[in-house]
């Protein structure tokens, strides 16, 4: 029954990874919504799995290593699908079937620049798990912010309130400097703070406490379609503390 017990968390990371491979999948195929709500349910067991493992003290190395694949795919490489297919759109006004298309070779080269978001994704994973110590803040951009931004992209594409907005965000140069820019921010070592708290102390949690109300205002104003901006809030945030010399 141990032995059981112990593959729960295990069996939830790779509900994960499944939910990723299908936001892959739907993003592919140009159904952004389907991938957004992937990416988002992905990003619930990637929460889930850790909670689990801590609850039924059912730590592992292999379970360790198995978050970091499932993260890449769901928060990578799915990720990587939407930017490509968003790319589609903005050069070609439409998605198709990468057999057909016939772009030249700067198209290809700013089609390709979406895979910068699973191999940096991959990098700062790789750096996390080799990396010693138990620190309360992070080292650059958590990759599952970088899975949601995305997903809250595909999501803004298919909104109609902002319609007469979107054409102006979603242009090719804004994708690609977007692309780079969260490429980047996932292999920066820029300390992040973490929302995991010891207390709730205002005085050793304010910076926190900013971000959370900022977020619900945001929310109250945009509604779903916030969450890019909330991610975005949350770089400038730690951008700002990092100037300031806040420490976490």
């Amino acid at each position: 029954m141990r032995a059981i017990i112990k593959q729960i968390p295990n069996t939830i990371t790779s509900l994960n990874l499944v939910s990723g491979s299908l936001a892959t999948i739907f993003a592919i195929d140009g159904h952004l919504v389907w991938a957004a709500i992937f990416i988002c349910l992905a990003a619930v067991f990637d929460f889930l799995d850790g909670l689990a493992a801590r609850l039924l003290k059912a730590y592992s190395e292999v379970g360790k290593q198995l978050d970091s694949l499932a993260d890449v795919v769901s928060f990578g490489v799915a990720p990587g699908a939407i930017l490509f297919t968003l790319l589609e759109y903005s050069l070609f006004g439409n998605n198709q079937a990468i057999q057909d298309i016939s772009g030249k070779w700067l198209d290809w080269l700013i089609l390709f620049s979406a895979f910068l978001l699973p191999v940096f994704g991959a990098i700062r994973l790789a750096r996390f798990n080799t990396m010693a110590g138990n620190d309360n803040f992070f080292r650059g951009l958590p990759i599952p912010a970088n899975g949601i931004f995305w997903a809250a992209m595909g999501l803004m594409l298919q909104s109609e309130k902002y319609a007469d907005y979107l054409p102006l965000v979603y242009t090719t140069k804004n994708l690609v400097i977007l692309g780079i820019f969260m490429a980047g921010m996932m292999v920066i070592q820029m300390p992040m703070f973490s929302m995991k708290v010891s207390s709730l102390s205002f005085a050793d949690n304010w910076y926190r406490y900013l971000f959370l109300a900022l977020t619900i205002l945001i929310f109250i104003v945009f509604g779903i379609y916030s969450l890019a901006l909330v991610i975005f809030l949350y770089i400038i945030l730690n951008a700002i503390y990092y100037l300031f010399g806040v420490r976490f």
